[in-house]
């Protein structure tokens, strides 16, 4: 019987059995009682479609938007975006052969003190507009692009990702693959544009006083060379690491065979630098490079016979 009345009934059949008791049906179109109503016999239910059909709200309430709310701290933000995105980028290098890598890259721009928050969904919105890989070349275009979809005076972007040169060892002449860290940060303002190149390059350095006071050798280590600069010219990756590996006792190589470690060992004797010595090397030849208008560089050497590293600095510009 019970069964019988469910099927029977449905829901204009609730309706008319109701009908003299508007409030019991508004109720249940409103979610307010049980989705069922108590027979005599039994309860009397509806089927899901039914209650998905008849049931459903009569308006859908609008979603709001929080970030546009107004923030009554009265305080402007410098930076605010996205930071740690891996995204593929293509890099065109000195010979002019694009070479594909990663980047870890970060999005910012300002927000005005008015606007509680930004849309962050925005910056990827920007960054898969220029499709499934990224051309250094569209730097530009991306940062007034952030400017313009997130309604900002400034933008910044970084990138920073591995980048790899062919090097034959100094004997054998046999090739492989050295990688080094490379880093853009672009900053537009307005329509100028700001533009950080920088270099990480590991290398060898050799102590001059150990090798001053030893009879037989002296301790060696690698280091990292930091190198920031600006420009009114672009310049390649290329020839920044080849400049600072000139400044150090010896450059590093991936592949070595029994000769070209001798040279490199027999180099880096004859050529011992302090981490002091590194990063004077390294201004001198920025402060003769006619494009270069501001330069950072730091050295920081990772002592073989110490538990400690040490560490030099110089800016300029």
């Amino acid at each position: 019987m019970k069964k019988q009345v469910a099927e029977g009934f449905g829901v204009e059949g609730l309706r008319w059995i109701m009908g003299k008791n508007g409030q019991i049906w508004n109720d249940l179109q409103n979610g307010v009682g049980l989705l069922l109503w108590m027979m005599p016999d039994g309860p009397i239910t509806m089927s899901k479609s039914e209650r998905m059909v008849d049931l459903k709200p009569n308006h859908v309430a609008k979603m709001q938007d929080k970030q546009n709310e107004r923030d009554h701290r009265e305080l402007r933000i410098d930076k605010v975006g996205v930071r740690g995105l891996r995204f593929p980028i293509q890099i065109r290098d000195k010979a002019h052969v694009l070479q594909n890598t990663v980047a870890t890259i970060g999005m910012y721009v300002d927000l005005p003190k008015e606007f509680k928050g930004t849309h962050m969904s925005r910056f990827i919105e920007v960054l898969n507009a220029h499709g499934n890989v990224v051309h250094v070349e569209n730097i530009t275009e991306i940062l007034h692009a952030m400017q313009k979809k997130l309604h900002a005076d400034t933008a910044h972007l970084e990138m920073e990702f591995p980048f790899f040169l062919t090097k034959k060892a100094p004997v054998s002449g046999m090739e492989g693959l050295m990688d080094y860290t490379a880093r853009f940060d672009a900053t537009a303002s307005g329509k100028e544009i700001d533009f950080v190149l920088t270099v990480m390059a590991a290398v060898t350095t050799l102590c001059p006083c150990s090798k001053a006071i030893s009879q037989y050798s002296a301790h060696n280590q690698r280091g990292t060379v930091t190198v920031k600069i600006r420009s009114k010219q672009a310049i390649w990756i290329e020839d920044l690491i080849a400049l600072v590996e000139s400044c150090a006792s010896s450059e590093l190589y991936s592949l070595l065979k029994r000769q070209d470690e001798k040279a490199v060992t027999e180099r880096a004797y004859e050529n011992p630098v302090f981490v002091e010595d590194l990063v004077r090397n390294v201004a001198l030849k920025l402060n003769a490079h006619q494009d270069v208008t501001w330069y950072k560089v730091e050295a920081e050497n990772y002592e073989s016979i110490h538990n400690h590293n040490a560490y030099a600095c110089i800016e300029k510009g």
